[in-house]
Protein backbone atom coordinates (compact mmCIF):
# COMPACT_ATOMS: atom_id res chain seq x y z
CA UNK A 1 0.00 0.00 0.00
CA UNK A 2 1.64 3.43 -0.80
CA UNK A 3 1.49 6.06 1.72
CA UNK A 4 -1.05 8.55 1.29
CA UNK A 5 -0.73 12.50 1.22
CA UNK A 6 -2.78 15.20 1.82
CA UNK A 7 -1.37 18.16 -0.65
CA UNK A 8 -0.73 18.79 -3.80
CA UNK A 9 2.40 18.92 -5.67
CA UNK A 10 3.21 22.40 -6.40
CA UNK A 11 5.51 22.38 -9.94
CA UNK A 12 5.93 26.31 -9.93
CA UNK A 13 5.06 29.50 -8.47
CA UNK A 14 4.26 32.63 -9.90
CA UNK A 15 4.16 35.89 -7.30
CA UNK A 16 2.79 39.27 -8.82
CA UNK A 17 2.16 42.50 -6.98
CA UNK A 18 -1.35 41.34 -6.23
CA UNK A 19 -1.80 37.42 -6.85
CA UNK A 20 0.35 34.52 -6.69
CA UNK A 21 -0.37 31.52 -9.28
CA UNK A 22 0.75 28.05 -7.98
CA UNK A 23 0.87 25.17 -10.65
CA UNK A 24 -0.61 21.98 -8.52
CA UNK A 25 -0.31 18.17 -9.57
CA UNK A 26 -2.93 16.45 -8.09
CA UNK A 27 -1.24 13.03 -6.66
CA UNK A 28 -3.32 9.69 -7.19
CA UNK A 29 -2.29 8.73 -3.77
CA UNK A 30 -3.96 11.53 -2.31
CA UNK A 31 -6.14 10.17 1.01
CA UNK A 32 -9.18 12.53 -0.24
CA UNK A 33 -9.76 9.80 -3.39
CA UNK A 34 -10.45 7.25 -1.08
CA UNK A 35 -14.50 6.64 -1.30
CA UNK A 36 -14.54 9.57 -2.78
CA UNK A 37 -16.18 8.18 -5.35
CA UNK A 38 -15.44 3.99 -6.49
CA UNK A 39 -16.53 4.66 -10.12
CA UNK A 40 -14.21 7.91 -10.46
CA UNK A 41 -12.29 9.81 -8.08
CA UNK A 42 -12.61 13.54 -7.60
CA UNK A 43 -11.04 16.17 -5.25
CA UNK A 44 -13.99 17.18 -2.67
CA UNK A 45 -14.88 20.41 -3.05
CA UNK A 46 -13.75 20.61 0.81
CA UNK A 47 -10.38 19.75 -0.02
CA UNK A 48 -10.52 22.73 -2.75
CA UNK A 49 -10.84 25.13 0.21
CA UNK A 50 -8.90 23.90 2.93
CA UNK A 51 -5.77 24.21 0.18
CA UNK A 52 -6.59 27.49 -0.97
CA UNK A 53 -6.58 28.34 2.74
CA UNK A 54 -3.32 26.63 3.37
CA UNK A 55 -1.80 28.10 0.64
CA UNK A 56 -2.97 31.39 1.26
CA UNK A 57 -1.50 31.60 4.70
CA UNK A 58 1.85 30.21 3.45
CA UNK A 59 1.88 32.80 1.17
CA UNK A 60 0.30 36.41 2.58
CA UNK A 61 0.74 35.52 6.06
CA UNK A 62 -2.57 36.87 7.35
CA UNK A 63 -3.36 35.87 10.88
CA UNK A 64 -7.29 36.20 10.80
CA UNK A 65 -9.69 33.64 11.85
CA UNK A 66 -11.89 31.85 9.11
CA UNK A 67 -16.04 33.74 9.00
CA UNK A 68 -17.57 32.32 5.71
CA UNK A 69 -17.66 31.71 2.13
CA UNK A 70 -18.78 33.70 -0.53
CA UNK A 71 -19.90 32.88 -4.01
CA UNK A 72 -18.65 29.46 -4.05
CA UNK A 73 -18.91 27.88 -7.49
CA UNK A 74 -18.03 24.14 -8.17
CA UNK A 75 -17.77 23.93 -12.10
CA UNK A 76 -15.70 21.11 -13.29
CA UNK A 77 -14.06 18.39 -11.50
CA UNK A 78 -10.54 17.55 -9.85
CA UNK A 79 -9.11 14.27 -11.08
CA UNK A 80 -6.10 12.67 -9.87
CA UNK A 81 -2.76 12.99 -11.43
CA UNK A 82 -4.36 16.25 -13.22
CA UNK A 83 -2.55 19.37 -13.15
CA UNK A 84 -4.44 22.46 -12.07
CA UNK A 85 -3.46 25.90 -11.79
CA UNK A 86 -4.55 27.53 -8.13
CA UNK A 87 -4.70 31.71 -8.15
CA UNK A 88 -4.77 33.46 -5.01
CA UNK A 89 -5.40 37.09 -4.17
CA UNK A 90 -5.90 38.52 -0.26
CA UNK A 91 -7.95 41.59 -0.42
CA UNK A 92 -6.51 42.98 2.72
CA UNK A 93 -8.78 45.80 2.96
CA UNK A 94 -11.92 43.36 2.93
CA UNK A 95 -10.13 40.68 4.78
CA UNK A 96 -10.87 38.08 2.24
CA UNK A 97 -8.97 35.70 0.22
CA UNK A 98 -10.33 35.22 -3.41
CA UNK A 99 -9.02 31.80 -5.28
CA UNK A 100 -9.70 30.08 -8.11
CA UNK A 101 -8.88 26.60 -9.83
CA UNK A 102 -8.36 26.45 -13.46
CA UNK A 103 -7.22 23.42 -15.68
CA UNK A 104 -6.76 23.16 -19.49
CA UNK A 105 -10.67 22.97 -19.80
CA UNK A 106 -11.08 25.97 -17.98
CA UNK A 107 -12.25 27.27 -14.26
CA UNK A 108 -12.96 23.84 -11.92
CA UNK A 109 -14.04 26.15 -9.04
CA UNK A 110 -13.70 29.49 -7.29
CA UNK A 111 -15.11 32.01 -4.58
CA UNK A 112 -13.90 34.28 -1.41
CA UNK A 113 -12.97 33.01 1.73
CA UNK A 114 -13.77 35.80 4.63
CA UNK A 115 -11.42 36.21 8.00
CA UNK A 116 -13.27 38.16 10.94
CA UNK A 117 -9.96 40.03 12.00
CA UNK A 118 -6.32 40.86 10.52
CA UNK A 119 -4.04 41.38 12.41
CA UNK A 120 -1.24 42.46 9.35
CA UNK A 121 -0.30 40.97 6.26
CA UNK A 122 3.19 40.19 5.09
CA UNK A 123 4.05 38.43 2.20
CA UNK A 124 5.31 34.62 2.46
CA UNK A 125 7.05 31.67 0.79
CA UNK A 126 5.52 28.33 -0.44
Amino acid sequence: MKNKCIYPNVLTTEITDDSTVLTLLVPEELLYFDGHFDQASLLPGVVQIDWAVYFGQKIFDYTGEFSGLEVIKFKDVISPNQQVELTLQFKENKNKLLFSYQSDSGTCSSGRIVFDKEEGVARGEV
